[in-house]
C-alpha cells in the first residue's frame, strides 16, 4: 500500500490515522493469502536450499526472496520515501531521480525490521498456517505418508515467499509509521516530552504517546474487519441454510468462527493476537525511540525554542 507524501499535511492525526487503517486491510487480506498454504519452515532456514549456496548466499530462501525483491523495489526509488524501510542492506541506488518530499521526520537511523522478520517468522507464520498444515498431513496420511514426513511442507516455496514479502513490507509501513504519530505529538506540544527526553525516561514518554481507548476500538475494529474478511460471502438469498441471515450473510460468531460450521479463512484470534502482541508494542518501541532521539544535534538555544514554541 502507498501513501502519498507529498500531498496535504502527512503529520495531521488524521492523514496518519487513514493510513493506518488502510494498513489494517492490507495486513488482513496478506495474512489471509498465506494461510492457505502449509508452514513451510524450510523457507525460513538458513542454507536450506542448495541452489542458493550454489551462488553463494547463505540465507535463507525468505532472506534471498527479501534481497531480489528489494533490490528491484530500491532501484525504483522506493526506499527513498521516508515511510519505507527495507528488510535488506547494501542494496543499489535508484535508477529513477528522487521525489521531492517535505521534512516531515527528524533524522534518525531507527529500524525494526530485524525484529518484526524475527517475530513473524518464528510466531505469527506458524500460527496462521496451522489450519492449512494439518490438512496437509491428513491428506499425506491417506497416501500412507506418516511421522515426520507428513507435516508442514507442501512445497510452495515462492508462493509462501512471495506473500511474505508482501506481509513483511506491510507490517514493517504499520510499526514504523510510529514515527509520524511521535513527531506529530511532539510538534503539538514540546515542552511536554523534552524533560523526559533530556533525561532520558521511556516510561513517562511511553505514557504521553498511549491512548488506551484508542487502542481498545482499534483491536475491536480489527477482529470485526478480520471476522468478515475471513468468511465466504454467498450473497444470493438462501433463507434455508442454517446460519445464512436475511441477506445471505452467514453469521459469525464471538470468536470469529462460522455459526453454521464453515471454516473461516483464517484464525481471527490470531490477527487480533499479532496486532495486540506483537504489532502495537513494537509501534511504540520505534515511537519512543524516535523521541529519544528528537534533540540529537540541538543547540540548548533549539531547545529552548522548542519549549517556548509549545508555550505560546
Amino acid at each position: 500500500m502507498q501513501s502519498n507524501l507529498t500531498v496535504g499535511d502527512p503529520l495531521s492525526l488524521e492523514h496518519i490515522r487513514s493510513v493506518l487503517i488502510r494498513l489494517e486491510d492490507t495486513i488482513i487480506f496478506d495474512l489471509i493469502e498465506r494461510a492457505q498454504f502449509a508452514h513451510n519452515p524450510r523457507i525460513y532456514q538458513r542454507g536450506a536450499f542448495q541452489g542458493l549456496k550454489d551462488i553463494g548466499f547463505e540465507g535463507s530462501w525468505l532472506e534471498w526472496f527479501l534481497k531480489e525483491t528489494e533490490t528491484f523495489h530500491a532501484k525504483a526509488r522506493r526506499y527513498t520515501s521516508p515511510d519505507e524501510y527495507p528488510f535488506t542492506s547494501g542494496l543499489p541506488d535508484p535508477v529513477l531521480p528522487p521525489l521531492q518530499f517535505p521534512k516531515i521526520l527528524y533524522p534518525n537511523k531507527i529500524n525494526a525490521n530485524p525484529s518484526i522478520l524475527s517475530f513473524y517468522v518464528r510466531y505469527i507464520v506458524p500460527r496462521i498456517t496451522r489450519r492449512a498444515t494439518l490438512c496437509l498431513a491428513a491428506s499425506k496420511r491417506i497416501k500412507g505418508i506418516v511421522g515426520d514426513e507428513e507435516h508442514e511442507d507442501d512445497g510452495n516455496y515462492g508462493s509462501a515467499a512471495t506473500i511474505d514479502v508482501e506481509v513483511l513490507q506491510a507490517i514493517s509501513k504499520r510499526v514504523h509509521y510510529g514515527k509520524f504519530v511521535s513527531e506529530s505529538k511532539f510538534l503539538e506540544n514540546p515542552s511536554a516530552f523534552i524533560p523526559h527526553i533530556l533525561k532520558p525516561n521511556r516510561q513517562k514518554l511511553e505514557d504521553l504517546i498511549t491512548k488506551p481507548e484508542v487502542e481498545r476500538k482499534l483491536l475491536i475494529r480489527l477482529r470485526a474487519k478480520a471476522a468478515t474478511y475471513a468468511q465466504d460471502l454467498d450473497l444470493a438469498p438462501d433463507n434455508s441454510s442454517n446460519g445464512v441471515n436475511g441477506n445471505g450473510v452467514k453469521s459469525i460468531g464471538a470468536n470469529g468462527s462460522l455459526v453454521n460450521g464453515n471454516i473461516p479463512k483464517i484464525e481471527v484470534d490470531g490477527v487480533v493476537d499479532l496486532y495486540e502482541s506483537y504489532i502495537i508494542p513494537l509501534t511504540k518501541e520505534v515511537e519512543v525511540d524516535y523521541l529519544l532521539h528528537r534533540l540529537d544535534g540541538l543547540s540548548e538555544e533549539d531547545v529552548q525554542r522548542l519549549e517556548t514554541k509549545s508555550g505560546a
